[in-house]
């Protein structure tokens, strides 16, 4: 059954749950689950609840979205609510490494992962077959003459043409410009290994073997002009020894990060994530 989710962020004071609460009561929404964070920090409120029709007077979306609107008034709520039927327009960025694509696409096929896929953009050629298998239409984006702002006006037109909701750089090996941070702010997401200390550059497993990490991991992260600053989704970690070479740890790494950023990715798509400064509240399933 299609199901509809509010997500809500202000100023912390008392009465917006029993406020938000009692109109989905007088709605007949009947609430299939129900989340809230109080930042003590920062005084900031923060809840998600996914309700679905109680009975035959529950109206239609746009008569929902205006009825709260008193309520958004009264509290200065930054909210949202939404059908489950409203997918996020997706577009997966790659370079040469398929392992994260191939995971988000089998995810998709299955349907395990609500969202859509408009299309696949790289800088490489190289994964195009996999996007095809998949039926997903697939940009080569070259960057030439080194014109890596010409490339990127290029995916900048991408998303505009095809009205993309999140962009995912699905290990796309390309650092965004800042002014690509800024045009996609709060709406890009990242996957990168994890290491102590962090290893840049080219084969960060390597280095780490070399240096004896106990520890591997990945993280994804919303995309800001900082460069793998930006506010932290999720994290997953390994732990490995002497024993493993540094091949199998690059391999280890693989599947940690198309695990998490697929958790990252899915989590976005259910509303799940609401920003909170540098850091998110995660409302986890």
């Amino acid at each position: 059954m299609t199901h509809y989710i509010l997500t809500v962020t202000a100023q912390d004071r008392i009465g917006i749950v029993a406020a938000v609460t009692s109109w989905l009561a007088g709605n007949q929404g009947f609430i299939i689950e129900s989340q809230q964070y109080a930042d003590l920090e920062s005084g900031r409120f923060f809840m998600r609840i996914a309700f679905q029709p109680g009975g035959p007077q529950f109206p239609a979306l746009p008569v929902l979205r205006d009825g709260f609107k008193a309520i958004a008034e009264a509290f200065d709520l930054e909210w949202e609510l939404v059908s489950s039927d409203d997918r996020l327009r997706v577009m997966i960025a790659v370079s040469k490494g398929g392992h994260c694509l191939n995971d988000l696409l089998h995810r998709w096929r299955v349907g395990s992962l609500p969202i859509d896929i408009p299309l696949v953009v790289s800088n490489h050629p190289d994964l195009a077959p996999l996007a095809g298998f998949h039926g997903i239409p697939f940009h080569h984006l070259p960057i030439t003459n080194g014109d890596k702002l010409g490339q990127e006006a290029r995916l900048l037109q991408l998303v505009e043409d095809h009205r993309i909701d999140l962009v995912v750089l699905a290990r796309y090996m390309q650092v965004l410009s800042d002014q690509a941070c800024q045009a996609l702010s709060g709406r890009c997401i990242n996957i990168h290994h994890s290491f102590l200390p962090s290893f840049k550059g080219a084969r960060p497993y390597h280095q780490a073997h070399a240096r004896g990490v106990k520890l591997i991991g990945a993280t994804a992260h919303y995309v800001t002009g900082d460069l793998d600053e930006g506010p932290i989704i999720e994290q997953m970690t390994e732990r490995v020894d002497h024993g493993h070479s540094a091949e199998t740890m690059a391999a280890m790494g693989r599947d940690l990060e198309a695990q998490v950023l697929a958790r990252a990715v899915t989590w976005a798509a259910q509303r799940r994530i609401l920003p909170n400064g540098q850091r998110t509240i995660v409302f986890r399933p």
